[in-house]
């Protein structure tokens, strides 16, 4: 079919179909923004309604006179200070030890001696420790021992002859009893 429109109508028709065009998306976006809007007027309200009541709730407790806590309670507070603050001291001091202990026997561990678990235990005024480890033979694990045993901060090295059974890659467990 033979195209009869000349080009400056063919520019006009294109121009008039792109306002056209527009037109309609400008429609459709204040529709979806109106849609939008009614949407959420209602939580609008709801949350503006909201705000005021607790606004004046907080208004109203405000006004209330504050009661004076009695005897009993600022007893109880002071208890519970106490007991807090003993807690803390001897935490603080059990800490202070523990970084000793677990410093000198860092200090005297061998590079070939690895460490696998330290615990530490104060009972009745007696300081004691258990190291479980993995030592590579039976001479090593003995040097450690005796340098342990050579330290003054420990009263006592107990290591079990059952530590010895195996001659490589032996696991053992040590208790140390700390001054």
């Amino acid at each position: 079919m033979i195209n009869l429109l000349p080009v400056e109508e063919k520019k006009n028709i294109a121009s008039k179909y792109h306002v056209r065009m527009f037109v309609f998306y400008l429609y459709i976006a204040g529709a979806c923004f109106l849609m939008a809007l009614f949407a959420l007027l209602p939580s609008y309200f709801m949350s503006s309604v909201g705000e005021n009541f607790a606004s004046a709730k907080l208004e109203s407790l405000k006004n209330l006179p504050v009661s004076v806590p009695d005897k009993e309670t600022m007893g109880a507070i002071k208890d519970i200070n106490m007991k807090i603050s003993l807690i803390e001291n001897a935490e603080k001091n059990n800490f202070s030890i523990l970084d000793k202990v677990v410093d000198e026997i860092i200090s005297r561990k061998m590079p070939d001696i690895k460490i696998t678990d330290i615990n530490y235990e104060k009972k009745d005024g007696v300081k004691n420790i258990k190291l479980n480890g993995v030592a590579p033979n039976r001479e090593r694990l003995l040097l450690f021992r005796q340098m342990l045993e050579a330290d003054p901060d420990f009263s006592s090295v107990d290591l079990p002859i059952s530590n010895f059974v195996k001659g490589e890659n032996i696991n053992f467990d040590l208790n140390l009893t700390a001054k």
